[in-house]
């Protein structure tokens, strides 16, 4: 499956990154893909929220470096959460 494919988001592992600065969301969203990884999980969706796009940016360029990380998007129906598609151990 591929994320375009995605509709919805419920049963993915969710890491929520409200209150956080950017560093710590780096570190928070490396931490979350390596346990994913670890438990066979392929899909996973990060809420960053809208608000002034700091979190967003953070997170589109954490994805964007992390090598277990084969695809990620703005999920269509919420541009507030990512989704990305991890390798599967």
């Amino acid at each position: 499956m591929k994320l375009s494919d995605v509709i919805f988001i419920d049963s993915f592992p969710t890491l929520d990154l409200h209150g956080y600065d950017r560093d710590y969301a780096r570190l928070k969203i490396n931490e979350f893909i390596a346990d994913q990884y670890q438990m066979g999980h392929e899909f996973i969706t990060i809420i960053h929220g809208v608000g002034t796009g700091i979190l967003k940016q953070e997170t589109l360029e954490t994805l964007k470096r992390n090598k277990k990380v084969i695809e990620y998007q703005i999920f269509k129906g919420n541009i507030g959460c990512t989704i990305a598609k991890i390798e599967k151990k």
